[in-house]
């Protein structure tokens, strides 16, 4: 699974685990669109009125305006195609890290060789450290069918908020973000994103009675954001999953999560289903989720949204916090349940997502001082190389660039996802590599994700 490495995209937003140090704050000023300078309103005589002028000053000032007209839109254009959604990790199997693109500060510390240098860069891992739980109980992911039942808004918050969880994550006992979770069975099973829980080490789960657990990690998937964690529990408060395949454009929506953590958790928003089936591409990956405009802040990762029955139809994941300079409003996503079970399932069963295409490596975005400083070409640098991966078998190294997949170049993780994920498991596909001033293909098999370790 390959993932794109910038962590703090300026187009989409998802509400993920802010970091320990996020606390709230007031809001920024809203950006774009006209402010009032501060002070007193300035006085004194205005302008003279302009002279007229002639013909051919008016096309001459058309032109400059056109060329810079233009110049904005190939900006705005360079721009945009460099936003993408927040990066989602990925636990197990083929491993993305999260570091940097081109243009992002130098590390602290430069080195003689390069390889030194990136151990340094890519000093956190987006691989889930948490405890394993026990697979293949048996438990799986129910989906009831539609009720004709409409519930109050007070009722479904009575109904579904007691399994609504934050969820705290850690990285060596230092406090490092926070999220949502949805208890799906008495005995402690959870549902919650996978990008909550990227690089923590431990995580608790706190119930709306004060109640607080230990979480151990059941399997997570970066392609569809499902993760599912376990505590030890008995008789505790959970959800019903509905189906979210018979929603509609209309049909009315409620979220219940933690946004910006515990000072507000068990918050509950409400509105309706704006969009279904809305493709987004993410990374690489296409995701097609429900559009929502129930408002999700930080922290409402991995809650739930909720139909009109008090039924789970989805969980929230993402939003769009603003485009080019223009501030957005009311535009959520959530997975549907119909994909929430499929993977689930798999997750409980085998603690994988099985039939992935994964080429077994560990890799992030070659950054512009890197090439500079050392002379590399722009790429993905191989950090790692997974064992059961035919990358390891055909020679594939730590320390060596990606430049192209099948003859196509790429510069970062999402472009090897785009042309990858069009593939197959025991599809070939061509990896050119530079390696110590040379540059040579490798032919590779891309293998099940599930068999990488």
């Amino acid at each position: 699974m390959a993932q794109d490495m910038n962590p703090h995209p300026d187009n989409w937003y998802a509400p993920a685990a802010p970091r320990a140090d996020s606390v709230p704050q007031t809001p920024p000023p809203t950006r774009g669109g006209y402010t009032q300078p501060a002070g007193p309103a300035p006085v004194g005589p205005g302008p003279a009125a302009p002279a007229r002028r002639s013909k051919a000053g008016w096309i001459t000032l058309c032109v400059i305006l056109g060329c810079l007209a233009l110049g904005v839109a190939i900006w705005q254009g360079v721009v945009w195609s460099r936003r993408l959604i927040l990066q989602v990790p990925y636990a197990g199997g083929e491993v993305f890290r999260a570091g940097s693109e081109a243009g992002d500060s130098l590390p602290p510390e430069v080195f003689d060789d390069f390889r030194d240098y990136f151990d340094q860069y890519y000093t956190v891992s987006d691989e889930i450290l948490l405890p394993k739980a026990e697979i293949g109980s048996g438990m799986t992911l129910t989906l009831q069918e539609p009720s004709k039942k409409t519930l109050s808004l007070q009722e479904i918050y009575d109904q579904v908020s007691p399994a609504v969880v934050g969820i705290t994550t850690y990285l060596d006992g230092e406090s490092f973000g926070w999220g949502t979770g949805v208890v799906f069975s008495p005995d402690g099973y959870i549902i919650t994103n996978t990008h909550l829980l990227q690089s923590c080490t431990s995580a608790r789960v706190v119930f709306s009675n004060g109640q607080r657990y230990d979480a151990s990690l059941v399997g997570a998937d970066t392609a569809s954001d499902i993760a599912v964690i376990r505590v030890d529990g008995e008789n505790l408060p959970y959800a019903v999953f509905g189906r979210s395949d018979g929603m509609k454009v209309g049909d009315e929506a409620v979220a219940i999560g933690n946004p910006l953590g515990s000072a507000y958790s068990g918050t509950m928003t409400n509105g309706i289903i704006s969009a279904i089936d809305r493709n987004v591409v993410y990374d690489g990956h296409t995701m097609t989720l429900l559009q929502t405009n129930a408002a999700l802040n930080e922290g409402n990762s991995g809650g739930p949204l909720i139909n009109s029955a008090g039924q789970v139809i989805g969980i929230t994941n993402m939003k769009i916090m603003h485009s080019y300079d223009a501030t957005v409003e009311g535009i959520g996503f959530a997975i549907p349940s119909s994909v929430v079970k499929q993977v689930a399932d798999q997750l409980l069963e085998q603690g994988v997502v099985s039939g992935k295409p994964a080429i077994g490596i560990v890799a992030g975005a070659v950054n512009a001082e890197a090439m500079e400083i050392y002379g590399l070409p722009q790429g993905v640098y191989v950090t790692e190389v997974n064992e059961g991966s035919d990358a390891l078998e055909q020679g594939l190294q730590t320390g060596d660039v990606i430049t192209a997949v099948n003859g196509q170049s790429v510069t970062s993780v999402a472009d090897v996802n785009l042309i990858k994920e069009k593939r197959r498991v025991g599809d070939t596909i061509t990896l050119t590599v530079y390696r110590d001033g040379e540059t040579f293909d490798l032919e590779i098999t891309l293998v099940d994700q599930a068999d990488i370790k």
